[in-house]
C-alpha cells in the first residue's frame, strides 16, 4: 500500500544508505509511522513502515518495507515474556502485519515500534559505532554530544532493547537519538527531514570529535594505530597485485577447507596502512564488534606475521601454519561457548586474511558476500582508528558475538537461503568468449552461478558479454591474446585478483582459414596453430599453476571439433590443429589427475549461428568448397546429419555444463561429440 510516509521514508533511506560514511551495506534500518485506511473497516488505522529483514537502504524500494499495525506491536509488551525468551517475540511480529507482501521484519521491529516518534533512523556509522566501542564510550557520549544523545549499555539486538530505547528516550525528552554500546546510533524526530538531519548531526558530531583527536595526535608524533614497523609498509603496487595474484589461489584454498569459497582482493590505502602499523596483531585479535560486522567477517582474521619483503616460499609455508593454528582456536572458541541447543558448528575457517604489505583477501559464498565482507572489515579499520584516538578500543566481549553468531534467529535466516546453483562458488575462465560458443558458454556458466572471466583478443566484445552478466560482482572482462605468454600469465591473475582463483576453464579461442593444401602458407598454419594448439597449451598450463596452488582441484574443457578426427576437404592448417588440442586433453588428463583436476573436451561441428568464426570469412570459404549460399550453410550442415537438426553455440555450452556441473565428476580424458551425428566422426 502506496503512502506519502512510505515514500518518504524509501527516499530518506536511499539517500542515508548511499552514504558509506552513514551506515554499510544492508546495515542498519529506518521506519515512519503514519495513518493509512484499512481497507477492511474504511476506517484509519496507524501503521508503522520499517525495512525489512536482510534488505539495504541504499537500494530499498517500498517492497523492501514491513508494513505492521502499530497498536498490535505495541500490544506484545504486554505479553512480553522476558528478556530470556525475547526471541519469541520475532514470529509474534507476523501477526501484527498489515496487507498482502510486503518483507518480513526484522529484530529491530521493536526498537521502531516501541520508541515514541513518528520517524527512527537506526545506523552503523563508522564513526559512532567508534564511540561505542571506546572503552570509556559512555563518558564519551556525555563529553561529545552532551545531553543531545544518551548513552545506552549493550544489549544484543530484540525485544528487550527496543524496551531499553524506548524508556530512556522518555527519560530524556530533550535527546535526539542514543549511542548503542558495541554497536551503532539510533536516532529519531518528528519529521522524515528532521530524523535524518538527527542522524547526520550525530554522525558528523563523532567524525569531528575523532578528526579532532587524531590531529592532536598526529601533532605529538602518534598514530591511534602506532608506528609504521620497518618491512612491513606496502609493496610498489605492481610488485603488491604480482604477489597478491600468487598468494590469492593459496589462501582461497585454505579458506575453502569446510567449504569452496570465491575471493575478493583489496588493496586501498586504508587496509595497507592499517597493516603496516604495530598495533595490527593485537587489534585484529579484539575482533569486530558491530553485529553486522562479525556475522560477515568472523569474530577475527587471519594475520600473516611476516614482513612484506618475506620470500614467497616461506609467506607460502607460514600462511599453511597460520591457517592450521586458526582453526583449532576456532574450534575451541566454539566449545567454549556452545550450548546443547547451539547451531552445529559451521566451519573454522577465515573470511578475512590480512597480508601486510600486499592487502586483504575476503571470502563468501559468491563474489558478492566476499566483497561486501572485505567492506565490512575496512568499516571495522575505521572503528578501531577512531576509538583508539577517542581512547582504546573495547569491542563487546567473545561471549556475547558467539551469541550472535550463533543464534538460532541467525541460523534459521541461514536456513531459509535459497539452495546454490550448480556451479555457485566456482570460478570459469572463457577464451573466446565475446562471441559465438565463447559467449554462450560464458552466460550458460554464469547461469549456472560461476562468476565468469570473459577473456577475449577483441577488449570491446569481452566487456560488452561480461557486462551483460551483471558485471563485476558476477563477471570481468580482460583483452587477451591467448598466443602471448605475458598476456595469458596476466589473464589467470586477473582471475586470482577478481574471485581468488580458477576452478574451470574452457578453451574456446579459435580462428580458421579455409584452403586447398598447395595454398596453404606457412602463416596460415602458423597463426591457427599458435591461436589454438599454442594457445590452449598456455592457457591450461597457467590455470594448472593456480589449480594445484589452490588444492581445490578442477575442469579443463578444450572446445575442439568433429575435424580432429574427421578428414574433410581444403582444411589441413585448422583440422590438424584441432587434432592437437583433442591430444592436448588426453596428455593433460592423464597428468593431472593427480591433483584432482579433470579435462575434457567436446568436438562440435557446424556452429554457424552467431559465430565469430563463420563471420570472420570461414564461412564463405566453407559455402564455396561445398557449392551452397553461405545463407544456408547451416541448413546444409544439418542435412547431412543423423539428427538432421542445426548445433548452437547453446548446445556446445551445454555441454560444458555437462561435464563439469558435478554429474560427470568422475569422467577426464572424454570427447563429447556436439555435432547432431555426423557418423565419420564417431569416435573410436
Amino acid at each position: 500500500m502506496a503512502t506519502a510516509a512510505a515514500a518518504e521514508l524509501v527516499a530518506r533511506s536511499n539517500r542515508l544508505g548511499a552514504d558509506p560514511r552513514t551506515t554499510n551495506y544492508a546495515g542498519g534500518n529506518t521506519s515512519a509511522k503514519g495513518a493509512a485506511t484499512d481497507p477492511v473497516t474504511g476506517r484509519d488505522v496507524e501503521l508503522l513502515w520499517v525495512k525489512g529483514s536482510g534488505g539495504d537502504l541504499g537500494t530499498l524500494t517500498e517492497r523492501g518495507l514491513a508494513v505492521l499495525r502499530l497498536d498490535r506491536v505495541r500490544a506484545l509488551v504486554d505479553v512480553y515474556p522476558g528478556v530470556a525468551r525475547e526471541d519469541e517475540m520475532v514470529a509474534a511480529f507476523d501477526y501484527c502485519l498489515h496487507g498482502r507482501g510486503g518483507a518480513a521484519p526484522s529484530i529491530d521491529t521493536a526498537m521502531h515500534a516501541l520508541v515514541d516518534a513518528a520517524h527512527v533512523d537506526h545506523l552503523h556509522p563508522d564513526a559512532g559505532i567508534a564511540v561505542a566501542t571506546a572503552a570509556d564510550g559512555e563518558a564519551l557520549t556525555r563529553e561529545i554530544f552532551g545531553d543531545r544523545v544518551v548513552w545506552v549499555p549493550w544489549r544484543r539486538p530484540g525485544f528487550q532493547l527496543g524496551l531499553d530505547i524506548a524508556a530512556i528516550q522518555r527519560a530524556h525528552p530533550e535527546a535526539i537519538g542514543c549511542v548503542l554500546g558495541g554497536h551503532g546510533i539510533t536516532a529519531w524526530g518528528a519529521s522524515s527531514d528532521e530524523c535524518e538531519a538527527r542522524s547526520l548531526e550525530i554522525i558528523r558530531t563523532a567524525e569531528d570529535a575523532i578528526a579532532a583527536r587524531t590531529e592532536r595526535l598526529a601533532a605529538a608524533g602518534r598514530h591511534p594505530f602506532g608506528a609504521v614497523r620497518p618491512g612491513f609498509e606496502a609493496l610498489p603496487e605492481a610488485e603488491r597485485r604480482a604477489t597478491a595474484a600468487r598468494l590469492a589461489p593459496v589462501i582461497r584454498g585454505l579458506a575453502s577447507t569446510d567449504a569452496p569459497q570465491v575471493g575478493h582482493y583489496t588493496d586501498t590505502g586504508v587496509v595497507l596502512d592499517f597493516l603496516a602499523r604495530e598495533k595490527l596483531a593485537p587489534l585484529a585479535a579484539l575482533g569486530t564488534s558491530c553485529p553486522d560486522h562479525f556475522l560477515r567477517t568472523k569474530v577475527r582474521p587471519l594475520v600473516l606475521d611476516l614482513p612484506a619483503t618475506a620470500p614467497l616460499p616461506e609467506v607460502v609455508e607460514r600462511l599453511r601454519a597460520l591457517h592450521a593454528a586458526y582453526r583449532e582456536d576456532y574450534r575451541a572458541y566454539y566449545a567454549r561457548h556452545a550450548t546443547a541447543d547451539s547451531p552445529p558448528m559451521r566451519g573454522a575457517d577465515p573470511a578475512i586474511v590480512l597480508v601486510p604489505g600486499v592487502g586483504m583477501f575476503s571470502f563468501g559464498k559468491d563474489k558478492q558476500t566476499a566483497r561486501v565482507a572485505g567492506e565490512f572489515y575496512v568499516n571495522a579499520i575505521n572503528v578501531m582508528r577512531g576509538a583508539e584516538a577517542l581512547s582504546r578500543y573495547a569491542p563487546i566481549d567473545e561471549a556475547e558475538k558467539f551469541r550472535i553468531e550463533y543464534w538460532a534467529l541467525e541460523e534459521a535466516k541461514l536456513q531459509r537461503m535459497p539452495k546454490p546453483k550448480a556451479l555457485a562458488t566456482r570460478v570459469a575462465l572463457v577464451t573466446g568468449a565475446g562471441s559465438g560458443i565463447g559467449r554462450a558458454t560464458a552466460q550458460r556458466l554464469a547461469a549456472e552461478g560461476a562468476c565468469v572471466v570473459v577473456a577475449d583478443l577483441n577488449a570491446e566484445g569481452a566487456e560488452e558479454v561480461a557486462a551483460g552478466l551483471g558485471g563485476p560482482d558476477h563477471a570481468v572482462a580482460v583483452r587477451a591474446d591467448v598466443t602471448s605468454e605475458d598476456d595469458v600469465a596476466a589473464l589467470v591473475d586477473a582471475s586470482a585478483l577478481a574471485f581468488g582463483g580458477v576452478d574451470l576453464v574452457v578453451n574456446n579461442a579459435g580462428l580458421s582459414v579455409s584452403k586447398p593444401l598447395l595454398e596453404t602458407t606457412t602463416r596460415d598454419w602458423d597463426l591457427q596453430h599458435d591461436v589454438m594448439a599454442r594457445g590452449s597449451f598456455l592457457v591450461s598450463r597457467e590455470a594448472a599453476r593456480a589449480m594445484i596452488a589452490q588444492g581445490l582441484g578442477g575442469d579443463i574443457v578444450y572446445i575442439a571439433s568433429k575435424n580432429a578426427v574427421f578428414a574433410g576437404p581444403n582444411n589441413i592448417a585448422y583440422s590438424a590443429a584441432k587434432a592437437d588440442q583433442a591430444h592436448q586433453v588426453r596428455l593433460l588428463a592423464a597428468e593431472l589427475g593427480e591433483h584432482g583436476i579433470r579435462v575434457n573436451g567436446i568436438n562440435p561441428d557446424a556452429v554457424v549461428r552467431g559465430s565469430g568464426i563463420f563471420a570472420g570469412g570461414w564461412g564463405a570459404q566453407r559455402a564455396a568448397v561445398y557449392g551452397v549460399e553461405e545463407a544456408e550453410l547451416g541448413k546444409y550442415y544439418a542435412g547431412r546429419t543423423l539428427l538432421k537438426r542445426e548445433v548452437l553455440p547453446e548446445h556446445v555450452a551445454a555441454a560444458v555444463v555437462a561435464l563439469t556441473a558435478g554429474d560427470l565428476a568422475q569422467t577426464t580424458g572424454l570427447l563429447v561429440p556436439v555435432d547432431s551425428g555426423v557418423a565419420a566422426a564417431f569416435l573410436r
